[in-house]
């Protein structure tokens, strides 16, 4: 079978060589414009497949993203009020330096790691719980798991009204049920940020119990045939196999769940205004919002995202190092 030459024009040393196949007639031109042609309708079809929808979402991420996230790092060093006209005038640092002095940011940081510590734990603990009540063979396990994960479908809004019905000291049937007579949740300074939290961790810890069924569900069965063999009690088998081959998953969770509890405003906003619940979220939208103070809380926000991002640097670290063991 002959070999077919490269498009273009043959040099005449090859072309005459010995050993080389006589090739006549050929129309070399119309080769390469074959040749061409199909290069842009290949490069033609790459562009509209997958190039195009990505510059799409590029875009879309650049200017509902990226361009506000830049715009407000600029308006943190500044002056500048939403509410008046008068020109922004550029202060460097001195929002910053004006935020971590003042004694109210740091009270609103110490509720917030309040907050998330106790919700993220309790999502932990119960979603776990759960996940393990649930890795077995029981009746309608599918529909019984349907209706765990309906809590964190809902809204945020819906989820705050309808738990603020259930508090209500007159009628909320937790009172109820705990026999506490008329007993003030939200309106309590000492237990209206616990009442979020347990909010939230009712929320949310369907979520948490979602991804532990995935990490027990791949723990291999021969581990915990070993272990019967061996006559393993149900504590060893739980920290011995069990609990170190799901805390990567488990972290993960962990991870999610604080990013976004400490982002937390509708909840605790909707439930209560009580000055112990008042999240850094609800102070950065009453700076922002009905103080004006646009500058400055852009400054609060990039204080929190800085914060936000050292604590899960520090969790994706263990979690590499789980994962290495």
């Amino acid at each position: 079978m002959s070999s077919h030459p490269p498009i273009g024009q043959i040099p005449s040393a090859i072309r005459n060589a010995p050993g080389v196949p006589v090739i006549r007639n050929v129309n070399w031109g119309g080769l390469k414009t074959l040749y061409v042609k199909e290069v842009r309708r290949f490069f033609k079809v790459q562009l509209q497949t997958i190039w195009a929808p990505a510059a799409t979402t590029l875009l879309f991420l650049i200017v509902f993203n990226i361009f506000p996230l830049i715009y407000s790092l600029g308006y943190s060093f500044t002056d500048f009020r939403a509410s008046t006209n008068a020109p922004a005038n550029f202060v460097g640092l001195q929002n910053y330096r004006e935020l971590l002095n003042v004694p109210f940011v740091w009270s609103n940081f110490v509720i917030t790691a309040k907050y998330v510590i106790v919700s993220v734990a309790g999502q932990l603990i119960v979603g776990f719980g759960m996940a393990m009540l649930l890795n077995r063979d029981i009746p309608f396990k599918g529909l019984l798991t349907t209706l765990l994960l309906l809590p964190m479908m809902l809204s945020m809004a819906v989820v705050g009204l309808f738990w603020k019905l259930l508090y209500d000291p007159s009628f909320g049937i937790i009172n109820y049920a705990l026999g506490l007579g008329s007993f003030e949740w939200l309106a309590n300074p000492d237990m209206a940020l616990y009442a979020v939290a347990l909010t939230d961790i009712w929320m949310w810890s369907p979520f948490v119990m979602l991804l532990s069924l995935a990490g027990l569900s791949a723990v291999p069965k021969h581990l915990y045939e070993a272990a019967a063999i061996d006559r393993a009690g149900p504590l060893y088998t739980f920290f011995r196999i069990t609990l170190p081959l799901v805390a990567p998953i488990l972290m993960i969770a962990v991870i999610f769940r604080t990013m976004e509890a400490f982002k937390t405003f509708d909840l605790a906003y909707i439930l209560t205004s009580q000055p112990t619940t008042e999240l850094i979220s609800i102070k950065l939208y009453k700076m922002a919002f009905q103080e004006w103070q646009t500058g400055k809380s852009s400054a609060l926000a990039y204080i929190v995202l800085i914060m936000v991002l050292a604590i899960t640097n520090m969790y994706v670290k263990y979690l590499n190092r789980a994962k290495e063991r």
